[in-house]
C-alpha cells in the first residue's frame, strides 16, 4: 500500500473516514484524534492499541516493506492473565490500516501479532508480571570489576530466573553454569550441581531483556523448570 500526502492532514478528516467505516459495519472510530500533524507509526500503533484496550509492545520494520506491530493485553497483579487472540489482532489491523493510509505512511504488508515466547520486557510492570520466569538479558556495559572473577569481566549476556532484588527498585536473576551434556550421555544423580550464581541489576542498566525462548508444552519456563 502506497500513498503520499503533500500537506498536513486535518485529523478530524480521519475521524470522518472512521465514522463512515462504522456506519458500514466497521469498528467504532478511534478516540485519539484532535490535532493537525503527521503521526509516526509508533504513535498510530500505540493509540490504536490503547483505544481498543490493548498494550503496544513494539513496532518493527523488516526488509520488503513488512510492518510488524506487537500487542498484548495489559497486566494487572492478582487478575487472571489474558492472552491475545486472533480476533484482537484483526481488530487492530483493521483500524490501523485506515490510519496508516490517511497518514501517508508507506508499507507493503501489515502484520499484527502477539508477543510470542521471546516477549521483550520493557518496564517495571513487565518485570513484576514475569517474576519467576527465565529471561535473557543484555547489560549496557560489561561486568568489569563487578565480575569478581566469578564470570568473565567482558560478559554482558545472561540467562536466569527473574526475582526481586536485594534492594528496593532492583532485580536479580539466578542461574547455574552447568556444562553442556552430550545427547544420549548418562548423567549421574550423585553429581554435585554447579554453584548457584546471582546477578543484581536495575532496569536502567539493561540494554535488552526478553523472556527466554524455551519451548515448554506446560507453559512459559519458570524457576522450577531450570533449577531443579
Amino acid at each position: 500500500m502506497r500513498q503520499s500526502l503533500h500537506k498536513p492532514l486535518q485529523i478530524n478528516h480521519l475521524w470522518d473516514i472512521m465514522r463512515q467505516i462504522d456506519q458500514t459495519g466497521g469498528l467504532p472510530p478511534p478516540v485519539f484524534f484532535g490535532r493537525t500533524i503527521f503521526m509516526t507509526v509508533q504513535e498510530l500503533a500505540l493509540q490504536t492499541a490503547q483505544n481498543l484496550g490493548l498494550e503496544l509492545i513494539d513496532t518493527e520494520r523488516s526488509a520488503g516493506g513488512l510492518l510488524r506491530v506487537i500487542i498484548d493485553w495489559p497486566w494487572q497483579a492478582g487478575q487472571p492473565e489474558r492472552f491475545v487472540q486472533v480476533e484482537d489482532c484483526e481488530r487492530v489491523t483493521r483500524q490501523l490500516q485506515y490510519a496508516l493510509e490517511v497518514e501517508g505512511i508507506e508499507y507493503r504488508r501489515l502484520e499484527v501479532t502477539s508477543p510470542g515466547i521471546d516477549r521483550p520486557l520493557r518496564g517495571e510492570s513487565d518485570f513484576q508480571r514475569f517474576t519467576g520466569h527465565v529471561i535473557d538479558l543484555v547489560l549496557r556495559q560489561p561486568m568489569g570489576q563487578a565480575a569478581q572473577g566469578l564470570v568473565s569481566a567482558q560478559r554482558k549476556k545472561f540467562r536466569g530466573t527473574l526475582e526481586p532484588g536485594s534492594e528496593p527498585g532492583s532485580w536479580q536473576i539466578s542461574w547455574r553454569d552447568e556444562p553442556a551434556t552430550k545427547p544420549g550421555a548418562r548423567v549421574s544423580r550423585k553429581k554435585e550441581p554447579a554453584p548457584l550464581q546471582v546477578l543484581d541489576f536495575r532496569i536502567d542498566e539493561l540494554k535488552e531483556a526478553r523472556l527466554a525462548p524455551i519451548v515448554d508444552f506446560k507453559g512459559r519456563s519458570t524457576a522450577a523448570d531450570t533449577l531443579e
